[in-house]
């Protein structure tokens, strides 16, 4: 059961970062894997804001940095940030009230170039100061080492044999470690839908905490596999040519799928397996490899 309202606390503060006492409260349910609180609020003043309340150490820090990006960065891909506020325990972020604007999926095809259309712009946009590297995280993005070191999880999961893994392991490694992150691009490193939104005539991408730079064609390689399972085309439509970057975003569902449920994230686990069920094939086939032979492979 979920409150009708945020604490007092929280109310106190949305009203004075808003200028304006909320009348209504809105709590958004659907979206989004973490704990923090999010909100919509209707103003006496007859406007709306989007609150987004850290309520953990970690969620607090992941506002600070999607805050950063806020901050610095004017796009028309970005919701406009409307106040901000830091007690050092539990930050609140105000941005436009995206309520009236289209979540997907649904997928069309006008659809899926609109989002393209959109990371073209990302790529294209000056990062804010301080984003760290991609580089930076490649040792938690490259995970099928920790696969080949510990391979019962993956083999857990039913979606190969442990003779196809065994063959496909060293063309999966080498491939990862060739995959290209360094670069002077601005990168999302999160896009999926419940992060996009048609709002008229503005696509925008929400939710900016892992926000770096490197090379933007990491964006829509993450994107490919839930856009798929979505409705959306074909990996190889959306990242073609990408064998490096399919056999890097197939190795970090293969490692993560299998791990315990998060406690606070319960849905994590879950759409990872379904990611992976797309790109273990894409990686695969982007590499002239055989199929997976497990059960339960989208083809």
């Amino acid at each position: 059961m979920h409150a009708a309202e945020p604490s007092p606390s929280v109310v106190e503060r949305v009203t004075s970062l808003a200028g304006s006492k909320p009348i209504a409260w809105r709590r958004i349910t659907g979206g989004g894997y973490t704990p923090a609180e999010r909100w919509v609020a209707d103003l006496e003043d007859g406007s709306s804001v989007f609150a987004k309340v850290a309520t953990t150490e970690d969620t607090a820090g992941w506002l600070r940095d999607e805050h950063r990006v806020y901050a610095e960065l004017r796009a028309d891909f970005i919701p406009r940030m409307l106040g901000w506020g830091d007690d050092q325990e539990a930050p609140v972020l105000l941005l436009e009230d995206l309520s009236p604007g289209k979540w997907p999926p649904p997928w069309s095809s006008e659809r899926v170039d609109r989002v393209r259309r959109m990371l073209g712009r990302i790529r294209e946009a000056d990062p804010p100061e301080g984003l760290p590297s991609l580089e930076e995280w490649r040792d938690r993005l490259a995970c099928w080492t920790e696969v080949r070191d510990e391979p019962e999880g993956l083999l857990a999961l039913g979606l190969c044999s442990a003779e196809w893994l065994a063959a496909a392991l060293p063309r999966f490694i080498e491939a990862e470690r060739s995959a290209v992150l360094t670069g002077h691009e601005l990168v999302h490193l999160d896009v999926r839908s419940d992060n996009i939104c048609f709002l008229g005539r503005r696509t925008l991408l929400v939710d900016w905490n892992l926000a770096c730079i490197g090379n933007a064609d990491v964006d829509p390689a993450g994107w490919a596999p839930s856009l798929y399972l979505e409705g959306g085309p074909p990996p190889e439509e959306v990242a073609p040519g990408q064998p490096e970057l399919a056999a890097l975003v197939a190795g970090f569902f293969a490692y993560r799928a299998p791990l315990p449920q998060i406690p606070t994230a319960p849905r994590v686990r879950k759409i990872q397996l379904d990611q992976l069920r797309v790109a273990l094939p894409w990686a695969a086939r982007a590499l002239g490899l055989p199929p997976p032979d497990g059960e339960g492979r989208v083809r």
